[in-house]
Formats: C-alpha cells, sequence, structure tokens
C-alpha cells in the first residue's frame, strides 16, 4: 500500500506537470482572481466583465479587439469540477429584467472559463494560426482574503489588537462589557463560549455595516456550512495572568488555531495560491462617506492584503512545475459612476494614495500594480446643476430605496488626495472642510444593441492591464 502511495503520487506529479507543459505552450491558462469587501459590486463587475468580453462593442482600449485579432470568446465549463460555476446568466437575467434589480451578493467561492481565440500579432503574424487563451475567473469574498493575515498572528497577537479597535468603536461597547466580565483563567464553559462567539459575531457585523473593513474572521459573516462548528466559535479575550489546562483563555486559542489550520490554510493552498493576475475592489466612495477613520481603515487593509500575495514573476520553469506568483495586481474604486466624469480623476487619485503603501513593496517584488477608478455597470447619466450660481457636476438615477429618479452631487472630492488622507491618518472623526454625500441607486433598465455588452466604465482599461498582454 506504501509502495502503491509513493508511485500513485509521482503519476500525478507528472500527469501535472505534462497538463502545466500543454498549458505553457499550447493553450494558455490565466487564473484571474476577483475580490472585494462588502458593498464594492464584486458581482455586478464579475458580470460585466464578462459580458462586455463576449459582445466587445464597449471595449476599444482593448488593444487586441480594436486591432481586430479577437476572433471569438465562448464561455466553458468551469475547469475545477468541485467549485460552483458562477451564476453569470442568472446574474445578468437580473439585471436585464423588466425593472433590473442587483444580483445577490457573493458567498462563497466560485468560478467560471472564458476562451478566447485569438489572430497573434506583430512580427509572427503571418506565420502563425489563431491561438486558445482560456480565462479562469475565480470569484470568492473579500472576507476570506482578509484572514490571510491570520496565518502570522498568534491567537494572542490578534485578541490584543481586535480589542484595541472595538475600544474606538461604538458598534464593539456591547462585547466589550461582556468580555470584561470574563476570566481567561476559568474552566471552559461552552455556553459561555457560545454567548461570547455570538455577540463577537454581531460586532463584526456592526462594524462592517458601519463602514470598517477589517472584519476578521470573515467565515464568521459567511459561514455556510460552518456555521455553528468549535472553528466558528472564538471570540477575543484578554490575557488572563495565568492560562490552565482546560481553561476558557487555552480552549479559545485552540479553536483559533483550527481555524487557521482548517479554514483558511486550505482556501490559500488549493485556490489563492494558484492565481496569476488579481483584481482587488474598494469601495473608496463609500468608505469617504463614512469618515476619515473608514478611510484609513480601508488603507491599512489594502497594505495587510497585498502582504498575502505571492507577488512577482516566476521562470517558465518554475510556473511548469506550478510554482506561481501574481503578476499583475489592480486596485479599483468602484462606483465611478455616482460621480460626474469631471471628478473620476480625483477619486483615481485617492484609490492610489491608498494603496501606495502596497504599491511599492509589489513592485519592488517584480509585480505590476495599478489603481485606477470603474464601474461594472452604468447605473447613472450626468448632468450639471445650478445652486446658489455655482455649477454642480451631478449624476442622475433611479434609487434603489423608492425607485424614483433623484440627481446626487456628492461634494468636491479633493485633487490633492492629502486632503483625504492626512486627516485619515492624524485620527480624525470626521471631515472638518466638507461633507461627503452618497446615494444607492438602482440599475437603470438595458436595452442593448447586438454585439455591444452593458454600459460601463474603463472596464476595457481594466482589462488590457490585467491580460491584455496575453491576448
Amino acid at each position: 500500500m506504501a509502495l502503491f502511495g509513493i508511485t500513485d503520487g509521482i503519476a500525478r506529479g507528472v500527469e501535472g506537470v505534462q497538463a502545466r507543459v500543454s498549458e505553457y505552450l499550447f493553450e494558455p491558462v490565466i487564473r484571474l482572481g476577483v475580490t472585494g469587501l462588502s458593498r464594492a459590486g464584486k458581482t455586478v463587475f464579475i458580470t460585466g466583465l464578462i459580458s462586455n468580453l463576449l459582445a466587445r462593442g464597449r471595449m476599444p482600449q482593448l488593444t487586441a479587439e480594436r486591432e481586430g485579432r479577437i476572433e471569438a470568446v465562448y464561455l466553458q465549463p468551469q475547469p475545477d469540477d468541485t467549485l460552483p460555476r458562477f451564476d453569470y446568466e442568472g446574474h445578468m437575467a437580473a439585471l436585464m429584467a423588466e425593472v433590473p434589480r442587483w444580483p445577490d451578493s457573493t458567498r462563497s467561492i466560485s468560478e467560471l472559463r472564458l476562451s478566447f481565440r485569438v489572430r497573434p500579432g506583430g512580427w509572427f503574424a503571418g506565420f502563425r494560426g489563431p491561438t486558445v487563451v482560456h480565462l479562469d475567473i475565480v470569484d470568492y469574498p473579500g472576507e476570506w482574503l482578509l484572514d490571510l493575515s491570520l496565518m502570522e498572528k498568534s491567537y494572542e497577537t490578534w485578541a490584543h489588537d481586535t480589542l484595541i479597535r472595538l475600544e474606538e468603536r461604538p458598534e464593539g461597547a456591547e462585547y466589550l462589557a461582556l468580555v470584561r466580565a470574563e476570566d481567561g483563567a476559568a474552566r471552559l464553559d461552552e455556553a459561555r463560549a457560545q454567548a461570547l462567539a455570538r455577540s463577537f459575531t454581531t460586532y463584526l457585523q456592526a462594524a462592517r455595516a458601519a463602514g470598517h473593513s477589517d472584519c476578521t474572521p470573515g467565515r464568521f459573516l459567511l459561514p455556510g456550512d460552518l456555521a455553528g462548528s468549535p472553528v466558528l466559535t472564538f471570540a477575543p479575550l484578554r490575557h488572563p495572568g495565568q492560562m490552565p489546562r482546560g481553561s476558557l483563555w487555552r480552549e479559545m486559542e485552540r479553536r483559533y488555531a483550527a481555524y487557521k489550520d482548517r479554514v483558511v490554510a486550505p482556501f490559500f493552498r488549493d485556490h489563492f495560491s494558484r492565481i496569476d493576475r488579481q483584481v482587488v475592489l474598494m469601495d473608496v466612495l463609500g468608505a469617504i462617506h463614512q469618515g476619515p477613520r473608514a478611510v484609513e481603515d480601508l488603507r491599512r487593509l489594502m497594505a495587510e492584503i497585498l502582504q498575502a500575495f505571492r507577488v512577482g514573476r516566476t521562470g517558465w520553469l518554475a510556473t511548469l512545475l506550478g510554482a506561481k506568483r501574481v503578476e499583475k495586481i489592480l486596485f479599483a474604486a468602484t462606483k465611478a459612476d455616482h460621480l460626474h466624469h469631471e471628478q473620476h480623476p480625483q477619486l483615481a487619485s485617492i484609490a492610489e494614495a491608498l494603496v501606495a503603501e502596497a504599491k511599492g513593496r509589489a513592485e519592488f517584488a517584480g509585480a505590476e500594480v495599478a489603481a485606477l477608478s470603474l464601474a461594472g455597470l452604468r447605473a447613472t447619466v450626468e448632468e450639471v446643476i445650478e445652486r446658489d450660481g455655482q455649477r454642480l457636476p451631478s449624476v442622475k438615477g433611479r434609487l434603489l430605496s423608492t425607485g424614483k429618479p433623484a440627481v446626487m452631487y456628492p461634494g468636491a472630492l479633493p485633487a490633492d488626495p492629502s486632503r483625504v488622507l492626512a486627516p485619515a491618518r492624524g485620527g480624525a472623526t470626521r471631515w472638518l472642510d466638507a461633507e461627503y454625500g452618497l446615494m444607492t441607486f438602482a440599475p437603470a433598465r438595458l436595452n442593448l444593441r447586438p454585439g455591444e455588452g452593458p454600459p460601463h466604465i474603463r472596464l476595457d482599461r481594466a482589462v488590457e492591464f490585467l491580460i491584455g498582454d496575453r491576448l
């Protein structure tokens, strides 16, 4: 049996190398990870991306399309039989309905494959026929990505850092009152442990609703079939003077370690470590609307997120042997359609400033990093209104809450991003010299002409950066 296991392992390894050789030389595969924190619009982004790659009439900035070299793009079954398929058709049906609605948000990981038949460009155009390039889009919740930072933290460190954050937030008051009455050295009482976990989960939900981004562990918010299990029944405690066996602290520490080993590590091993290119969607406008502290949370998290990526380039031999690194990362500020185009440069500048620390580290390691503002689906039209003799560049859309049309002027974003980032890093609780508003719009009714995908903002530029070099 041992000999069979060894030979079977060798055979599987050889088959894996053969598959990667075939990929590398004949039909290359690009694995594009797409993630974003709550309300960043990830499902809409992926749906708009797929639709505009299948019908490319609105993709002039995609070089291979502009040069007429893309002969066909078609959907294929996802290559991983263990993953759910991204429900592209269902999401498009929601957006194309008589009364359009936003599709349901991501609750778990899913995948979809797009295959391109592309004619080569440059010197070899006349010597080679069309090639096939596969794009595997891997959709996963941003909360899962944040959990990767826990791999480097002990329970003691995580608990200490988390309780400090709770002290600064009104959402954490109820849990803090509960934890102050607990003695981590006392013997484990399962009912008390469950009560702590429930209260901490309630805090995480409230913190996310208030615009905070650092809501870990992520599976507490998206538990799936792990709901009620011991790996989701822990919470941060104050460090006790003693930690005897069988104590509440020891058990919380054990369950935290199990969460990392059995939930976080398998995700990294089976999915995340195989990604070639990555999109991280950011609700920058939502953070600005929530205030300086939400902006600082987002900036800090973007730096932490990048540490989870193995960035840089690998040689061809390392690629064949499975040693992949993320070559390109795009940080995208979504909901650009909530601003008049005159303010898009300011939004892009703020997004770039938010990821400046992360960008420098990744570029030093050999990866390409970009930041831009975009909208996977445009839900508004632009208008200019006059108020007190001032010209206000605005947008008009259908309110999600009432369905009635409304015009929004969100406020003037500063040309200098430090006007936003400096108060955030300085601990300010509100903006002193400006007010930023935000409305939630419903999707507009779509009437698509043949060959056109849904209207978007800079989706073609995003695709060109992410995969243009492989088409």
